[in-house]
């Protein structure tokens, strides 16, 4: 699964309709449309798709057509999103009409296409399932076990410093498994 850290637009003409995307991480959702209706106050159509996971790590995915014919935007564009396995992402098709009727097919083509127009411009983020877990280091050994920690790509979230270092880290399963193997005697992943 992948997903985007940052918002990436594109603008796609067809038959005189432009068709501007905009995509997002998904908590940045609700204030890009906002901001999207406000830049555009003429243009016709606001169609979006998101997919997201949620605290039970279902993906709960949506889509609206928002006036277009039923099923010939929204879900288009949610089947892109789908099928390129992007999640904790939302997507936003802004559409001027251009006085040219594209009909159904062409509907579902011109949003398809859109979508994976924005998709190929954007810098995605592989996904992974990031745990919390505490490690208790001596003062002298600090310095190594940071060493270690920076190789292995883990986060150190939080130090606290009393009788000895207690540093909160964050990392996929994977990594801490493999941090395991490597940590000095003495030292325990909790």
């Amino acid at each position: 699964m992948k997903f985007v850290q940052k918002e990436f637009s594109t603008i796609l003409e067809i038959k005189k309709s432009k068709f501007i995307t905009h995509i997002a991480p998904y908590n940045e959702f609700k204030i890009m449309m906002a901001r999207l209706r406000q830049e555009h106050p003429k243009a016709r159509h606001f169609v979006y798709a998101y997919r997201f996971l949620n605290d039970f790590d279902q993906i709960v995915e949506n889509s609206s057509d928002d006036g277009e014919p039923k099923g010939t935007s929204g879900r288009p564009a949610l089947k892109v999103l789908n099928g390129a396995n992007i999640i904790n992402s939302g997507v936003i098709i802004v559409r001027y009409f251009g006085g040219i009727k594209l009909g159904t097919g062409g509907l579902v083509k011109a949003y398809s296409d859109t979508v994976n127009q924005v998709l190929e411009k954007t810098d995605l983020i592989i996904y992974e399932k990031l745990e919390t877990k505490t490690l208790k280091v001596s003062y002298n050994k600090l310095s190594q076990i940071e060493y270690l920690l920076d190789n292995n790509a883990i986060k150190i979230k939080e130090k606290k410093f009393n009788d000895d270092v207690v540093l909160i880290l964050t990392a996929s399963v994977e990594k801490f498994d493999n941090l395991k193997k490597k940590l000095p005697i003495g030292t325990k992943l909790i």
